[in-house]
């Protein structure tokens, strides 16, 4: 085993893995498929490892090769932070990578990105939509907005405010199902909610005693769809009351029954301040996140 193996094998082994075949792999690096097979085999000889089978349905990873892939994918995220950085430490041009919730992703952050790339053309911004949280400290993005106050010291974090959840329906069927004036009214609806179990869902459980899977209509964990079913008059949701707003026919019910106030943050790594692309893209998510939630 020889420890000088050429980073360029392990990245068209992580191109292999992900594509399941040689000749994916080489579309997607722009290689020819003997190059790709070639890599695969001198990367093979250099771990004295056998990385995949073959099967009927393309390549198969070996125990070896999975157990490889996560450090592979550590390596990976550093070395595209050290790219990031060295591109923006003084000017403001290369890839932020930005961590958010699907909700913040699609309605608040489009608003704030779009005219930020517009004043640096050589910005780029990398959306990381998820509600789980992104590593800062181990560089998995550069900057998070977070619903939770971040923890680590080595963390430089702004508080914008609070976003505030609450029960909404469209108006065509509180009309047609009449509004609830009690918790327990909410077990004649159709209740639209998560189908594996959250934090969120345990705490608003808490507040609302039928607000549990057994009681939803309808099961999704995307909270995009959520709130698609609530704009489709499907039943009663939980939604952002700052985003509903711009909805004139979203309702509002039981308003002092549920009311969840969720405190934002926006987090990127200490190392980061002198950044200048990096501190650019914070200090506008951090303005256009609070005149969002004015």
């Amino acid at each position: 085993m020889t420890l000088s193996i050429s980073w360029d094998l392990y990245r068209t082994f992580l191109h292999v893995l992900k594509a399941r075949s040689l000749s994916g792999a080489a579309r997607a690096l722009g290689l020819t498929q003997p190059t790709v097979g070639r890599h695969i085999a001198e990367l093979e000889q250099g771990l004295g490892l056998a990385l995949f089978t073959r099967s009927q349905t393309g390549l198969q990873p070996t125990d070896a090769a999975l157990q490889l892939r996560v450090h592979l994918e550590e390596m990976q995220h550093v070395a595209a932070s050290i790219e990031r950085s060295a591109h923006g430490h003084k000017e403001v041009r290369g890839a932020v990578r930005i961590a958010a919730s699907e909700v913040v992703g699609v309605e608040i952050l489009p608003a704030i990105v779009a005219p930020l790339r517009a004043a640096y053309p050589e910005l780029a911004i990398e959306l990381v939509l998820s509600d789980a949280v992104q590593d800062l400290v181990g560089r998995e993005v550069d900057i998070a907005v977070r619903m939770t106050r971040p923890q680590q010291d080595v963390l430089l974090a702004q508080r914008i405010g609070d976003l505030t959840l609450g029960l909404f329906a469209h108006r065509d069927y509180l009309a047609r199902q009449g509004a609830p004036k009690k918790m327990a009214d909410l077990a004649d609806h159709s209740l639209i909610g998560f189908d594996v179990e959250t934090a969120f869902l345990r705490a608003a459980r808490s507040e609302l005693g039928a607000w549990s899977r057994d009681h939803f209509a309808y099961r999704c964990d995307s909270n995009l769809a959520q709130m698609a079913l609530v704009r489709a008059g499907a039943g009663i949701g939980v939604y952002q009351a700052g985003l509903a707003s711009r909805n004139s026919n979203l309702v509002r019910v039981l308003p002092r029954l549920m009311n969840m106030p969720m405190t934002t943050w926006v987090a990127m790594h200490a190392d980061l301040r002198e950044n200048t692309r990096c501190r650019t893209v914070f200090d506008a998510l951090v303005k256009g996140m609070r005149a969002a939630m004015a």
